[in-house]
């Protein structure tokens, strides 16, 4: 997530696991853009392939505009994987 964080035109971001058949999970970013930007996954896929290594880049992106938070201001993952944690 902090390599996402770094990307210039994201607000936010999250990771989550997607099903892999062969290695079980693979990353998922979720990702708020800054208002008045625009990116692509690919982008974004991209920027992380230099940044990050191999299994922590995500192999696919979802852009939202805004992340799921408790009362507290924590990230709920858990609707993230609900709503997006399908491959």
């Amino acid at each position: 997530e902090a390599g996402l964080h770094s990307y210039p035109k994201s607000e936010e971001a999250a990771v989550i696991g997607i099903p892999d058949e062969e290695w079980g999970e693979q990353p998922k970013a979720v990702v708020v853009i800054k208002k008045g930007e625009t990116a692509t996954p690919e982008e974004i896929m991209e920027y992380c392939r230099a940044k990050m290594s191999s299994f922590k880049r995500p192999r696919s992106v979802v852009f939202v505009d805004e992340l799921p938070r408790n009362p507290m201001g924590k990230i709920i993952k858990r609707v993230l994987r609900e709503q997006y944690g399908k491959a």
